[in-house]
C-alpha cells in the first residue's frame, strides 16, 4: 500500500473553547438582522462564516471581538435593479466555533432567512456528527481534515430538502466560471459547512465523545497515528479504480444457505465484472484486466464495508476472501437497510431479478353468503360483511393451502412456487390471522369505495368481492344503472340529463342508499325530484307520500310546479295555523318549510313517508342545528338532498348533507375532519382529494350549466369586474380604521383577535359599499362612494335600452340606502328581503316577470336561491359575497333554463381595497369543492399580522 504524506497547516490553534465574548458579540449581529453566508477552504477548520449587513439593518455596536472574528470584505452577488451584480460587501468573518453557538440560539423570530437557514444546516451537522458520521481525510494539498460522512440515503435525502428550501442571501457567492453570472449552488456548500463543524468539534475537548479517547495534544498536531491508515484508505477510495459489489445466491443443491460473493469491477469498462474468486486464483490476469491495485483497492473497500455491516468481517478473515455465508436474518438485512448502508460505502448488493419476489397484501370485503348472491339485503342495519386478508404472489392470489404454509414460516425467506419470497413478519401475522373482525355495512362500503382502510393506525388496500363488489360497481359506472322510464304522469318531457339524474337517484333510492342531486340552479332538480316521486308510485315496494321541506319563499314554486307538471297528484302545503295530515294520500306531495320541521317534527315523523327529500339543503350544513337534528329524527324509506351549493365553506358542510342522506357512510364528523377534511383542505396530502373524490362521487350527482350537452340552450353569460375608485371620504376613512384595528390585533390572541379581524373586514367591506352605511347614517348619499356612482351609470345605460336588472347586495342596510337612492332618482326599485311575507315575495316576482318593474333590489341571502327571474338581463352585485358558489345561484335567478337572451354579470369591486384583492383569490377558491363535487370553496384560512396587513392596506394608484 502506497503511503501519504500528510502535511500540517502553519496556523494558530484554535482555543479549547470560543471567546463567551466572540460568541455574545457575534449572537448581537445575528439577533440585529444580519444576513450569513459561509465561506468553504481547503481545510474544513479553515472555513468561516461570513456575516454582512443587508440594507436597512442598523451597524454593529462597538469594536468586534479579537479572537474568532475577522473584519474583511467579501465580493457577493447581489440584486442590482432587474439584474444581479458583484459587490465587496465589508463584514466579519467568524470562526465556526464561534458562530456554532451563536447560531443555535433558541430565539430566531427576528433573525435573517440566511442565518435561520445555516442555523438548521448547524442543527443537521450536529445530528449527522451524534450518529458517528466522522472520517478523517486528506484535501487536495495534502493536509488532515475530519469530515463528515459517510451519508445514507436518509442524509441525502434531508441534505437535499435543506439545499432546496435556502434562501438566495444563504449562498449569493459568485459562482466560478464564466458569465453569465450565477450564485454557488447551496448543496456544495452545505457540505463543506458540516465539514467545517466535523473539523472543528473533532478538535476540541468534546471530541472523546465523538471518536473515543484521544490525546489532547494532538488535536491541532497531526492526525492520531492509529487514525492514518483510515484516513488513507478513506482517500484512496475516492480515487479509485476498482469497485467491489456482492452478488447474493440463494440456497441451491447441498448448499442450505444463501451467500454473497464478492465481485470486482473497472470504472473504465463497467460491464467487465470479476469474483474474488478468480483473483486469487489468477491474480496476473486480474491485474491485466484491472490494474496493478485491484488486490489493495478490494481490500480496503472490505475493511469499509466491514464498518458499515459487521458481517462483511468474517470474509477479511479469510486469506483469500471471496464469499460469505448468511443466515436467514444476514439475507433479509441485505434486502433492507444493509444494503443502502452498504451503498453509501460504494458496494453494491445486486439480487437477480428473478430470485426474490415481493408478496403484497390486501383486505378484501364481502357478504357472509354464498357466491352469487344479489345485492339485497346487503345493507341492512344488523348484517355484518366478511374482512380477511388476500396474499398475492406476483400478482396472482395465493391459495389456502399455500397461505397456511406462509403462516407456518419460520424464517424470513421461504420458497412458494419455485421461488424464493420475502416472509415479512407483518405478513405472516396476517396469514396466521387472516379473518378479522366483520365489518358494518356502511363501514365496508367507505373502505370498498376508497380503496383503503385503516388498521392498526396504517393505510392499507382493500378490495370488495362477492355482492359487495357487485353493488360498488353499479353505483360507480354509470352505464350500469338501469334506464328508467319518464313516469306517465309527468306532463313534461325530459331532458337527457335530466332522465339520468332519474335513473340516478331511483337506483339509489332502491338500494337504500339516498343521495344528493347537486345540479346547477336553473337545471331542474324540482321536476326531476317529481319525476321520482311518480316512478316510486309504479312500485308498491317504494310507494308512498313525499315530504318536500324546503324554504318558505319555496312553497309557492313547488306547489305551482307540481300542479303544472304533475297534476293529478295531490299537494299540500304543511304551513300555517290550520296545518294537518288528516287523510294523507299515498302518493301525494307533502310541503313543509325547515321552520315548521323544527315545531312539527313530532307530527310529521307518525306519517309512513316514503321519501323525503331537503331543497335548498345547505340550510342543514350544520349539523349541530336544531333544524338538522330534526330533519335526521325523521323517519323516511329514502332521503334526497337538492342543492347548487354542496360545499359552501368547508368540507363539514359536506359532511352533514352526506351523513343525512346516507347516514354512516362518511363515520363521524370528528373522524372525518382528521381522515379526509383537515388534508383535503391543507393540501398536505396530494392523495387525499383523490379519496375523497371515489368516496363521495357515487352518492353526489353534480351538473353544472357548463358542462357539455347540459343546456345547450342557454345564451352566452358574460362577466365583468367593475373596478371603481373610492372617494375621498371612503379612502380616509378605509385607512384609519385599518391603522386602528391592527394595532389592537397585534395585542390579542386567540378567539378575540378572530373577532377583531371578522370585525375589521366587516367595517372595511361597508367602507367600500358607502361611507354612511360603515357610519349608520341616513343621508346624504350622492357623490360619497364610487360603488354607488357606478351604480347609477349602469342603470341609466341598462333601463335606456328597455332592459331589466337585478341588484343583489349582501347587506339589509346597504339594500336600504339603494332603494332610497334609487326612489329619489325615480326609479323606485322592487326591494325583496329576509322579512318579505311569502305572498308579497310571488307578487314581487310576477311583477318583475311581467315587466312592471325593471329593477329588482334583493338581499343575496333572502333571494339568492328558489327565484325564476328569467326576465332580468343583467346582475349586478354590488358587493362581493366571499364565497364564488353563493354569487353563482344568485347569478342564477336570471340565468337558468328559461332564459334565452344573454346575460350580462357585473361585479363591483373597490380598486385598492380588500375586496380588489379578494377577489383575485376567489377562482382559486373553488379549486377544492372542483375536485371533490364540482363547485364550492375553501373556508380563508387565518393569517398572521403581516399577511392580514398586506392583505387590508389600501394601495393608492398613482
Amino acid at each position: 500500500m502506497a503511503r501519504v504524506t500528510v502535511k500540517v497547516p502553519r496556523q494558530r490553534a484554535l482555543p479549547p473553547l470560543a471567546a463567551p465574548e466572540a460568541v455574545s458579540w457575534t449572537t448581537g449581529l445575528l439577533d440585529g438582522g444580519w444576513a450569513a453566508v459561509f465561506l468553504a477552504e481547503e481545510v474544513g477548520r479553515h472555513g468561516r462564516l461570513f456575516l454582512w449587513r443587508p440594507a436597512g439593518v442598523q451597524a454593529a455596536a462597538g469594536a468586534q471581538p479579537a479572537v474568532g472574528v475577522d473584519a474583511r470584505p467579501v465580493e457577493l452577488v447581489l440584486p442590482h435593479g432587474r439584474s444581479v451584480r458583484r459587490r465587496a460587501v465589508p463584514g466579519f468573518a467568524v470562526e465556526v466555533a464561534v458562530a456554532l453557538p451563536a447560531l443555535l440560539t433558541a430565539d430566531h423570530g427576528h433573525r435573517h432567512p440566511s442565518v435561520r437557514a445555516w442555523a438548521g444546516t448547524a442543527l443537521f451537522a450536529l445530528a449527522l456528527l451524534g450518529d458517528g458520521r466522522l472520517y478523517p481525510g486528506l484535501s487536495p494539498e495534502g493536509y488532515d481534515t475530519w469530515r463528515a460522512g459517510p451519508y445514507d440515503a436518509g442524509h441525502r435525502r434531508a441534505l437535499d430538502e435543506l439545499a432546496a428550501a435556502f434562501p438566495p442571501h444563504a449562498h449569493c457567492l459568485p459562482q466560478p466560471g464564466p458569465a453569465p453570472l450565477h450564485i454557488a449552488e447551496p448543496a456544495p456548500l452545505l457540505r463543506a459547512f458540516c465539514d467545517a463543524v466535523a473539523d472543528t468539534l473533532a478538535r476540541t475537548p468534546a471530541a472523546p465523545l465523538a471518536v473515543g479517547e484521544l490525546p489532547y495534544a494532538w488535536r491541532e498536531v497531526r492526525p492520531l497515528p492509529q487514525l492514518r491508515s483510515w484516513a488513507e484508505e478513506l482517500e484512496a477510495s475516492l480515487a479509485a479504480e476498482v469497485s467491489v459489489s456482492l452478488r447474493v445466491d440463494p440456497p441451491e443443491g447441498r448448499r442450505k444457505q444463501f451467500r454473497a460473493v464478492l465481485q470486482l469491477h473497472t470504472a473504465q469498462d463497467p460491464a467487465l465484472v470479476v469474483e474474488a474468486g478468480q483473483a486469487w486464483a489468477d491474480p496476473s490476469t486480474v491485474q491485466r484486466l484491472l490494474g496493478p491495485r485491484a488486490e489493495t483497492e478490494m481490500l480496503l473497500a472490505l475493511r469499509r464495508g466491514a464498518r458499515a455491516w459487521a458481517p462483511l468481517g468474517r470474509m477479511l478473515q479469510d486469506a483469500a476472501p471471496d464469499q460469505l455465508r448468511l443466515t436467514d436474518d444476514e439475507a433479509l438485512e441485505l434486502l433492507g437497510d444493509a444494503t443502502d448502508t452498504l451503498g453509501a460505502v460504494g458496494i453494491a448488493v445486486h439480487w437477480p431479478r428473478e430470485l426474490v419476489k415481493a408478496l403484497t397484501a390486501q383486505a378484501v370485503i364481502g357478504q357472509h353468503t354464498a357466491p352469487g348472491s344479489t345485492v339485497g339485503g346487503l345493507l341492512d342495519a344488523d348484517s355484518l360483511l366478511d374482512f380477511s386478508w388476500q396474499i398475492s404472489l406476483g400478482g396472482e392470489e395465493l391459495t389456502e393451502a399455500e397461505m397456511d404454509a406462509l403462516a407456518e414460516a419460520r424464517r424470513p425467506l421461504i420458497r412458494l412456487r419455485d421461488q424464493w419470497v420475502i416472509a415479512d413478519p407483518r405478513l405472516v401475522a396476517r396469514a396466521k390471522r387472516r379473518r378479522m373482525e366483520p365489518l358494518s355495512p356502511m363501514d365496508a362500503l367507505t373502505a370498498a369505495l376508497t380503496g383503503e382502510t385503516e388498521l392498526e393506525g396504517e393505510p392499507v388496500p382493500c378490495a370488495a368481492v362477492g355482492a359487495l363488489g357487485e353493488l360498488v360497481t353499479r353505483i360507480r359506472d354509470p352505464e350500469a344503472r338501469t334506464t328508467v322510464e319518464q313516469p306517465p304522469g309527468l306532463k313534461a318531457t325530459l331532458r337527457d340529463y335530466q332522465r339520468r339524474g332519474l335513473a340516478w337517484l331511483a337506483q339509489m333510492c332502491e338500494l337504500g342508499l339516498g343521495g344528493c342531486l347537486a345540479d346547477d340552479m336553473g337545471l331542474g332538480k324540482t321536476i326531476t325530484l317529481l319525476a321520482l316521486h311518480l316512478h316510486r308510485q309504479a312500485d308498491p315496494g317504494t310507494a308512498g307520500p313525499t315530504l318536500v321541506v324546503c324554504p318558505a319563499s319555496l312553497l309557492g314554486n313547488w306547489q305551482r310546479e307540481a300542479e303544472k307538471f304533475a297534476p293529478d297528484t295531490p299537494v299540500r302545503r304543511y304551513h300555517g295555523g290550520g296545518r294537518h295530515l288528516e287523510d294523507l294520500a299515498d302518493d301525494e306531495i307533502v310541503l313543509v318549510t325547515y321552520g315548521v320541521l323544527r315545531r312539527d317534527r313530532e307530527r310529521l315523523a307518525e306519517a309512513d313517508w316514503g321519501l323525503v327529500a331537503a331543497d335548498e339543503a345547505q340550510h342543514v350544513k350544520n349539523p349541530y342545528s336544531t333544524t338538522a337534528r330534526q330533519l335526521r329524527a325523521l323517519p323516511t324509506r329514502a332521503r334526497v338532498a337538492l342543492t347548487g351549493t354542496p360545499v359552501e365553506n368547508n368540507l363539514s358542510e359536506l359532511w352533514a348533507l352526506l351523513d343525512w342522506t346516507t347516514p354512516g357512510l362518511l363515520g363521524s364528523l370528528p373522524s372525518f375532519r382528521e381522515r379526509h377534511a383537515r388534508p383535503v383542505e391543507s393540501g398536505e396530502d396530494p392523495g387525499a382529494t383523490e379519496r375523497l373524490s371515489r368516496l363521495v362521487r357515487p352518492f353526489l350527482l353534480r351538473r353544472k350549466k357548463t358542462d357539455p350537452g347540459i343546456a345547450p340552450e342557454l345564451p352566452p353569460k358574460t362577466e365583468t369586474e367593475r373596478i371603481v375608485q373610492l372617494s375621498t371620504e371612503q379612502a380616509s376613512l378605509y385607512e384609519a380604521v385599518v391603522r386602528e384595528t391592527m394595532e389592537r390585533i397585534r395585542e390579542t390572541e386567540g378567539i378575540a383577535r378572530r373577532g377583531l379581524v371578522l370585525k375589521l373586514l366587516t367595517a372595511l367591506k361597508q367602507i367600500c359599499n358607502h361611507p354612511a352605511q360603515y357610519l349608520r347614517q341616513t343621508g346624504p348619499l350622492n357623490g360619497r362612494s364610487g360603488k354607488l356612482d357606478i351604480l347609477d351609470e349602469l342603470l341609466d345605460t341598462i333601463l335606456a335600452e328597455g332592459e331589466s336588472v337585478l341588484v343583489f347586495t349582501q347587506y339589509t342596510q346597504m339594500a336600504k340606502l339603494i332603494e332610497r337612492h334609487l326612489t329619489q332618482r325615480g326609479t323606485a326599485p322592487l326591494y325583496l328581503h329576509g322579512g318579505t311575507p311569502v305572498a308579497r315575495r310571488e307578487e314581487m316576482v310576477a311583477a318583475f316577470q311581467a315587466g312592471d318593474n325593471p329593477v329588482f333590489l334583493l338581499s343575496l341571502k333572502a333571494a339568492g336561491t328558489g327565484l325564476n327571474l328569467t326576465r332580468a338581463t343583467h346582475v349586478v352585485h354590488y358587493d362581493r359575497w366571499w364565497n364564488p358558489a353563493v354569487e353563482d345561484q344568485a347569478t342564477d335567478r336570471a340565468y337558468r333554463i328559461g332564459q334565452d337572451r344573454p346575460v350580462q354579470v357585473h361585479k363591483l369591486v373597490a380598486e385598492g381595497t380588500v375586496e380588489d384583492k379578494v377577489a383575485r383569490l376567489l377562482e382559486s377558491k373553488r379549486a377544492l369543492a372542483e375536485a371533490v363535487v364540482g363547485s364550492g370553496e375553501v373556508a380563508l384560512t387565518e393569517l398572521g399580522d403581516d399577511d392580514l396587513a398586506e392583505l387590508v392596506s389600501l394601495r393608492r394608484q398613482s
